[in-house]
């Protein structure tokens, strides 16, 4: 009698044990830190690009004027709000994607050989980003109106989060949240679903191939379709982010519908070289560095 009462309880919070949690936070935060400084200054060369289209017209354009009239370092600025709300950002989108496999998991990753759930990882990607858009707000909106900053590198991140509070409080650390769930959701459905995929793929059809390169890979090709998708999605957002006039909700589509009414349907991909540029080793270093972050936790913090 005992034992029938006892064992629903050793079920019930699996999704949300202690250990699987803290592996969760420290493989995240491993893979932040890596994708943060080698994604930045892709990512400063396509804000730039999408907030200033004329001064920045071109990828090679932007890449030349930055190195010529800011330095190198200014490709890195905004990275350190950037690293810390992506140690935020992804310990919620890797510990939410993590606990929704343990509560829904998939019978097919009992065997490496059978083919995944197609449509639930994409799912549960799509429901990982609406909750990790919730932490990643305020650096996303301190990041890019630091980056748009042209030729004073005295302007940091500290002080443009100074003159944020100063000018409309905490409210503007929440400015375009209706934006970021638009990015996110689908960015997160792409991002998650397709590393799955990937990882079959390559167990599948390259066998010989190590599981560390097959982890770098499915990640770059992953954050590849990921950002593909989100793309016109990023455009608005980030006008709306770098904008000190934006509202919390309201602002991102009347900035959607600017854009297509003054410059094409296409300028919804402005950026869209250096953001898959920078996808594939940003992200291939991402999932490596989560990867390697629960070996790493397995074997000398947590034993399993």
């Amino acid at each position: 009698m005992s034992e029938a009462i006892a064992a629903p309880t050793t079920n019930v919070p699996s999704a949300l044990n202690r250990r699987d949690v803290t592996r969760d936070i420290f493989s995240a935060s491993i893979g932040s830190v890596a994708c943060c400084y080698t994604g930045q200054p892709f990512d400063t060369v396509k804000v730039r690009m999408q907030t200033n289209p004329t001064a920045f017209p071109s990828v090679m354009a932007t890449t030349r004027s930055i190195l010529a009239n800011e330095g190198a370092a200014s490709f890195w600025k905004g990275a350190v709000p950037t690293a810390m709300g992506m140690v935020l950002e992804n310990a919620m989108a890797f510990g939410v994607n993590e606990a929704l496999k343990r509560t829904f998991p998939d019978d097919a990753k009992e065997d490496p050989t059978q083919r995944p759930d197609l449509v639930k990882p994409f799912m549960m990607g799509a429901i990982t980003g609406c909750c990790s858009a919730t932490v990643l707000i305020p650096s996303e909106i301190v990041k890019a109106k630091t980056q748009v900053i042209v030729g004073d590198v005295a302007a940091s991140s500290t002080d443009v989060y100074k003159k944020m509070i100063r000018q409309h409080g905490f409210r503007s650390l929440f400015v375009g949240f209706d934006a970021q769930i638009m990015r996110d959701a689908p960015f997160y459905g792409f991002f998650f679903g397709t590393y799955e995929l990937n990882c079959y793929l390559f167990r599948t059809y390259v066998p010989s191939m190590p599981e560390e390169l097959n982890y770098f890979l499915s990640g770059g090709f992953a954050g590849m379709l990921g950002w593909a998708a989100a793309m016109p999605f990023d455009v608005p957002k980030t006008n709306v982010q770098a904008s000190w006039d934006s509202r919390v909700v309201g602002s991102y589509f009347p900035e959607l519908l600017r854009i297509v009414k003054e410059r094409g349907p296409l300028a919804l991909y402005t950026g869209l070289g250096p953001t898959i540029a920078r996808a594939f080793p940003a992200n291939a270093a991402l999932f490596l560095g989560v990867e390697m972050g629960k070996k790493f936790f397995d074997q000398f913090v947590w034993g399993a």
